[in-house]
């Protein structure tokens, strides 16, 4: 018999609003998911494994508030059209990753960033809200400089003019400015940077009772002015349906508030 170490993600009661989605997109072989493995696991994994899609979840306990974030690692080879418009569509906050030695994985970062724009514009349409979206560019790979295919002037090209939308070159291999990049997202996304990998203590799932009531933390280590951060072992992605029900309640809503389903485990 398997002991039941820790409470069902549902009993958590986080706000809607303090529920986000980050999603991450780019041509294969970028880094895109060596990324995620800096923020989830602070490990570079070196071994590449074709993406289908991943999904991570983390929890955070900061200034008395829970947070949600999910993570939507996605394939660089987009077999299904309309499952990367669903990921648009939920997504909150965007990172786009190219490879500074692969001029073509930016051509795709130029599309997809023109193609975010254009569905979450759809969307605004229905639910009078703003388009702006927080998006960070990643040029990936610094670390292989001399066989540089993009040029920094390109890139400025890109961004001009967008407040919305910061670029980066970071190695996810010798870990470079990839906090830095993690805490500019979330500052533009107006959550707390707190939640960026540098920025809070990480601790096991046998903590999450920290979640419910920070007094029910016996441990004098654990101090009330601290940001903890606890990824969720077995979290499973959403259904299709949750995600289509959520754009569906949206857009009918007029883009007031946030589903509670985005909230919970489907």
């Amino acid at each position: 018999m398997i002991k039941k170490m820790t409470p069902s993600e549902n009993e958590f009661d986080i706000p809607a609003k303090n529920c986000y989605r980050m999603v991450i997109l780019g041509s294969t072989k970028v880094g895109k998911t060596a990324i995620v493995s800096r923020f989830v696991t602070g490990r570079f994994e070196d071994q590449y494994t074709p993406t289908i899609e991943d999904f991570h979840r983390k929890f955070y306990s900061i200034r008395g508030e829970v947070y949600q974030l999910d993570l939507l690692d996605t394939s660089g080879n987009h077999p299904f059209p309309a499952m990367r418009r669903l990921s648009i569509l939920t997504g909150d906050v965007f990172i786009l990753v190219f490879s500074l030695d692969n001029r073509e994985s930016f051509r795709e970062v130029q599309r997809l960033k023109q193609q975010i724009f254009e569905t979450k514009s759809c969307l605004k349409n229905k639910t009078k809200e703003n388009v702006d979206v927080p998006l960070v560019i990643c040029g990936n790979k610094g670390d292989r400089e001399f066989y540089r295919e993009v040029q920094r002037d390109e890139i400025e090209h890109l961004i001009a003019g967008d407040d919305q939308c910061a670029y980066f070159e970071i190695s996810a291999k010798r870990n470079t400015n990839v906090d830095k990049m993690f805490q500019t997202l979330f500052t533009m996304a107006k959550l707390p940077n707190e939640m960026s990998p540098d920025m809070h203590r990480k601790v096991s799932v046998q903590y999450c009772d920290m979640l419910h009531n920070r007094k029910s933390i016996k441990n004098k280590k654990f101090k009330d002015s601290d940001a903890y951060g606890i990824v969720a072992p077995f979290a499973r992605r959403p259904s299709v349906h949750s995600d289509l029900m959520y754009i569906k309640e949206k857009a009918i809503g007029g883009g007031q508030g946030k589903d509670k389903e985005r909230c919970v485990i489907s």
